[in-house]
């Protein structure tokens, strides 16, 4: 094993800035702009909120295949994305830094993986000073040492990681298309009425989001009561919603607190508003989140899909205040229409396999990248013989 900079495995050298250009709504005939918020901790991306870029000089930062990008400020400093031209098109934003990986020297996705890996989260931590998330210039992380295994086992190593990865990536397409048949069929029934000759039967009602669910806050745990060494159950921040990976766990149990289960729906109040079906192991809402509880047991898709629309709509009436926050005020004024007991049964039937499946494949995906975590660092140092491994 050698040790190797970064610069050194690139076509050119060097790493080269994004664009410094504004954002706009998604459009079709506009390039698709890569930031920083759009990459998640994992090196996956979050494809729902994604967003433009119009300016002139777009078309000379596309992304290509074997470029790796970094986050160089902020509280997501070093978090990476690789690029292999399956993901789409893509622009790729000022804060990020871009280096070309050279696939004669390297087996590009080697490299993926090693940004994956707890070697380089220490050589990002390194750069941090007190609570301060430290900024990583380009020419430090063309600087950065790599330890680099003879070519056979690098393809030997991200054939079998790629492998991991492919299947996660399935399941997440999976549950996005699941979710857009919902959608569908919520709109069908609930928005067009087509089932129903296109008019809202006389039965169905005007009410408030009560009717439907209880909002359950959560609690206030102390400082002292976090445990970031990963015992007993994690506690969840707004931050965690995304991703729904965990960094602060509690062995307490709170007396005021709600255990978050798989299935359940939970939204952040403070500027992370989409609704989330929690598909991960049991966890303590934080405040600052809430869980909406359902009080039919099987209609969480017409929740999720009748409050989605109105915690959008709330957060366009904040966009120009400067804390964006949704509170009990907003949820009392919620009004919703509640169809007849019948046609809600009908709706769970068809829907409630989806969140089910929903489910279970965000716990396949925990499963297989606890397992690629766990490997990665053995893989890497040689200690392990990846072909000996069955997934």
């Amino acid at each position: 094993m050698k040790i190797v900079k970064l610069k050194d495995l690139t076509i050119d050298g060097k790493g080269t800035y994004g664009i410094a250009a504004p954002a706009v709504d998604w459009q079709e005939n506009l390039p698709t702009y890569l930031r920083i918020t759009d990459i998640f901790d994992d090196g996956t991306l979050n494809f729902s909120g994604l967003k433009s870029v119009s300016d002139s000089n777009a078309g000379k930062y596309f992304l290509k295949p074997n470029d790796i990008v970094f986050a160089r400020t902020g509280g997501s400093t070093g978090r990476s994305y690789f690029y292999d031209g399956t993901d789409g098109k893509f622009v790729y934003a000022g804060f990020l830094i871009k280096f070309s990986l050279d696939s004669k020297k390297v087996n590009p996705k080697y490299i993926k993986y090693f940004c994956l890996s707890e070697s380089y989260k220490k050589w990002v931590h390194s750069f941090n000073t007190g609570s301060t998330r430290g900024n990583i210039n380009a020419q430090t992380f063309g600087n950065l040492e790599i330890p680099l295994l003879e070519r056979p086992q690098q393809d030997k190593i991200v054939s079998f990681l790629d492998s991991i990865d492919q299947k996660i990536k399935i399941n997440k397409k999976t549950n996005d298309n699941l979710l857009d048949q919902m959608q569908a069929l919520y709109k069908s029934w609930f928005v067009d009425f087509l089932p129903f000759d296109g008019v809202r039967p006389e039965s169905w009602t005007k009410t408030d989001i009560y009717s439907l669910a209880n909002i359950i806050y959560g609690a206030p745990f102390a400082s002292k009561q976090f445990n970031a060494a990963g015992e007993g159950k994690p506690i969840i921040r707004i931050r965690d919603l995304k991703d729904q990976q965990f960094a602060t766990y509690t062995t307490e149990v709170h007396p005021k607190g709600y255990l978050l289960q798989p299935g359940d729906i939970v939204v952040g109040m403070d500027g992370e508003f989409r609704p989330y079906i929690w598909g991960n192991d049991e966890a303590w809402l934080n405040q600052r989140v809430c869980v909406f509880e359902n009080k039919r047991p099987n209609g969480k898709a017409f929740l999720y899909f009748t409050i989605k629309p109105l915690l959008y709509s709330i957060e366009q009436t904040q966009v120009a205040t400067t804390v964006i926050h949704i509170g009990k005020k907003d949820y009392d004024a919620f009004e919703i229409t509640l169809p007849d007991t019948t046609t809600l049964d009908n709706f769970d039937a068809l829907t409630s396999p989806m969140i089910m499946q929903i489910v279970s494949n965000s716990f396949e995906n925990k499963r297989l990248s606890s397992m690629r975590d766990a490997l990665l660092p053995k893989l890497m140092s040689g200690e392990i013989d990846v072909s000996s491994i069955q997934l």
